[in-house]
């Protein structure tokens, strides 16, 4: 199955922005959802003395979801589409919060870091190499710090396969075809079918070195279709004595 990547990838998403708030909002759960996962990170004090990343940000919803559960951060949100940036700087935010144009891979070089923790929604499933990817977090993250992953991820039933396939094909590709976004709607779809199911990703969180790694389901319509990753880089964890 052939794929939106990289460059296209980005340039997709710069054109969906516009409309990209409206059609997650149609989702139900969508908000809630995110914040559920960033809540599962557990940040203590509600986020004071912590640095975080959340890589991937897209027009700022996650970013948000962190807010909501970690006030006191200071986050970091990078993107690669400028579009999708420009709709999440659009929005008002607190002074601890700062947006960067950078790929996942381009953080490290950048100079940011390191952080106590991570949170990455949506994002690997659309990267060319997952494996580069969590090897880039593990270098950004402090020993002991906290990675969560928000994605799309099927639970490997075939009943979960056949109703991500039917809610794409009568909702979220006609409506992103009425937006003029087929094509990054379709890409969404096909994304989904081709990325590791939940326990494949969990054994390459493993295999990366991430310790403490588990996977935990959303509620709603989309129990078995998304989960929360949860991992450590290596033993402890930010805002604890490492015990």
């Amino acid at each position: 199955m052939t794929l939106l990547r990289d460059h296209d990838l980005a340039r997709a998403f710069d054109h969906a922005s516009h409309t990209y708030d409206r059609l997650t909002a149609l989702n139900p759960g969508y908000r809630t959802d995110l914040v559920r996962s960033a809540r599962r990170l557990r940040l203590p004090r509600a986020g004071a003395g912590l640095h975080v990343l959340d890589l991937g940000c897209g027009t700022g919803a996650s970013t948000r979801a962190l807010l909501r559960v970690a006030p006191r951060a200071r986050i970091t949100a990078v993107d690669a589409s400028a579009g999708m940036l420009r709709r999440a700087l659009d929005k008002p935010w607190p002074d601890g919060v700062r947006f960067l144009h950078l790929s996942a891979e381009e953080v490290a070089g950048a100079g940011e870091g390191p952080f106590d923790a991570v949170f990455a929604a949506y994002l690997f499933r659309n990267v060319t190499v997952p494996d580069q990817v969590l090897a880039t977090v593990r270098a950004l993250l402090r020993p002991g710090g906290r990675l969560a992953v928000h994605e799309y991820s099927l639970s490997g039933s075939a009943v979960h396969h056949a109703l991500w396939t039917a809610v794409c094909q009568g909702v979220i590709i006609p409506a992103g075809t009425l937006c003029g976004d087929r094509a990054l709607y379709h890409h969404l779809w096909r994304s989904v079918l081709a990325f590791d199911t939940a326990p494949v990703f969990t054994d390459r969180l493993t295999r990366a070195g991430f310790t403490a790694v588990r996977a935990a389901p959303v509620a709603g319509w989309q129990t078995g279709i998304v989960h929360t990753f949860l991992a450590r880089n290596g033993r402890g964890a930010a805002g604890e004595s490492g015990r």
